[in-house]
């Protein structure tokens, strides 16, 4: 995959052209140090990913991710940032980013994190996950409209609350004194009366139905 680098720090740049070049199946095609060139470089490198930097010295990253995903859609859009806020988090995936991963992580969370978003999928750094989860409960629970869980019964309520307290499949079983297999059931049908594929795919339904605010 031809990657595109973007950061403002050329040590950062440079760390990262060593980490992922040692990896057979990326190539760096070209890096920039701004929002305006990641912009003109895209369009003339038509890189497969890009890792975007969120805080950059022009425009912020969100504001190069809609511009870049607006000439050429098909253009994946990573988001490496220090912020771990939720205002960037929700920038970033309203203006098109198919993933949000911060400095902190490991390497091979980073590589991995790449091959998701390549593969087609979304990717989504755990604590950020989980915090996703517990703002769209939140605010289901302050609506007072009854479809305000999409037709979720009290125990797919339950279970999607312990999902979002980032527990595991067996912890959900034990904690609900149910086996694993009604906790997967109970996932599958949350899934389905949302109408999403997976649980990433939540995260562009909750900005779709405006149970996220982006702060512009």
């Amino acid at each position: 995959m031809r990657l595109l680098l973007v950061d403002d720090h050329a040590i950062v740049r440079a760390g990262l052209r060593m980490l992922l070049e040692a990896h057979p199946d990326m190539e760096i095609i070209g890096e920039c140090e701004n929002g305006q060139d990641a912009i003109r470089r895209a369009l003339e490198l038509k890189p497969d990913v890009i890792l975007m930097d969120v805080g950059l010295p022009d425009i912020p990253g969100y504001d190069a991710t809609r511009a870049i995903k607006k000439e050429l859609p098909a253009v994946i859009i990573l988001a490496l940032t220090m912020h771990e806020s939720d205002e960037y988090f929700f920038e970033m995936l309203n203006a098109g980013a198919s993933g949000y991963v911060p400095k902190k992580a490991a390497p091979t969370e980073l590589v991995n994190a790449i091959r998701v978003v390549y593969a087609g999928g979304v990717y989504l750094y755990p604590s950020l996950a989980k915090t996703l989860v517990q703002d769209y409960l939140t605010r289901a629970e302050q609506d007072h409209d009854a479809g305000a869980f999409d037709g979720l019964t009290e125990r797919e309520r339950q279970v999607l609350t312990l999902i979002a307290d980032g527990l595991s499949n067996q912890q959900v079983a034990d904690k609900l004194v149910i086996s694993v297999k009604t906790v997967e059931r109970h996932r599958a049908n949350i899934l389905a009366k949302l109408g999403l594929h997976s649980r990433t795919e939540l995260v562009k339904y909750a900005i779709r139905k405006g149970l996220i605010q982006v702060e512009g």
